[in-house]
C-alpha cells in the first residue's frame, strides 16, 4: 500500500493544485519512483489511498499497467491520518502481512529485504535522524523496536514497513494515527525493525525536494 492522501502543506504552492505525490523530482512524480521499485522487487498489486486532489492520482497512474503492476485505490472523502487510512483499505489488503510505503519520500531501499517475523505485528525500516527530526521517532536493540533502554538508538521511522492485519484489531472506522498502535505492540515485544543507513529523503519541503532532486541526478 503506497500512502498518498496528504495535503503536502510546506510544498506550497506546488501543491495547490497537484497532490503531494506527484510533485515532480527531475521530472518524474515522486509516487512513480516508489512503484518502480515496488514493481523492480517483486511487487504486482498495489493499493493506493487518496484524498486531496485524489483524483488526479487515479488520472494519472490508471489501472498501472503501464508500470507493470496492478493499481487499485482507496479514495478517502477526507485524510483519515495514517492509522484511519490503513484500516479502511483493510479490506483490499487481504489477510496476510502486507507493505505500506509513503508516496513522498525518495530512497534507493531495497524492497526484497522486507521480512516478517512469524509473530510479529510489524517490521519497521528506521533511518538516521536527518536535520529536520533530531529526535527520532523509535528506539532499535538488535533488530527489535523497543520503548527506550541502554545502548539503544532513536531513529526515525522512514515511512516504509510491513504490517499485520491483526495489528488494527479493534480498531474502528475513522481518523486515527499509526503511532499509537506501533507503540502498543511494541509494548508486547511484537515490533522488530532494520536500520537503513542508504539513500533517503522525506520530501515534506521545497528544501527536501531540492535534496531528492541532488541525489536522483547522482545516481543516474
Amino acid at each position: 500500500m503506497i500512502l498518498a492522501a496528504g495535503r503536502g502543506e510546506r510544498l506550497r504552492p506546488l501543491t495547490l493544485h497537484t497532490p503531494k505525490p506527484l510533485v515532480k523530482a527531475c521530472s518524474v512524480p515522486l509516487i512513480e519512483y516508489q512503484i518502480r521499485a515496488l514493481a523492480a522487487a517483486g511487487f504486482n498489486d498495489l493499493v493506493i489511498n487518496h484524498a486531496w486532489l485524489g483524483q488526479q492520482i487515479e488520472d494519472h497512474l490508471q489501472d498501472g499497467s503501464r508500470f507493470g503492476v496492478n493499481i487499485v485505490y482507496s479514495p478517502e472523502e477526507e485524510p483519515l491520518e495514517t492509522g484511519g487510512g490503513i484500516f479502511k483499505a483493510l479490506p483490499l489488503l487481504g489477510e496476510e502481512p502486507f507493505l505500506i510505503a509513503n508516496g513522498d519520500i525518495w530512497t534507493d531501499y531495497d524492497y526484497r529485504s522486507l521480512q516478517l517475523t512469524t509473530g510479529d505485528l510489524a517490521h519497521l525500516i528506521l533511518v538516521d535522524n536527518p536535520l529536520h527530526h533530531p529526535g527520532g521517532d523509535f528506539f532499535l536493540s538488535d533488530g527489535r523496536v523497543v520503548e527506550a533502554g541502554e545502548a539503544c538508538d532513536r531513529l526515525t521511522y522512514s515511512g516504509i514497513a510491513i504490517l499485520h492485519p491483526a495489528l488494527f484489531d479493534g480498531c474502528k472506522a475513522g481518523t486515527f494515527k499509526l503511532a499509537p498502535l506501533l507503540h502498543a505492540a511494541i509494548a508486547e515485544g511484537r515490533v522488530s525493525g532494520t536500520r537503513y543507513a542508504g539513500q533517503w529523503v522525506d520530501v515534506g519541503t521545497h528544501e527536501r525536494l531540492a535534496e531528492a532532486e541532488q541525489l536522483i541526478e547522482a545516481s543516474t
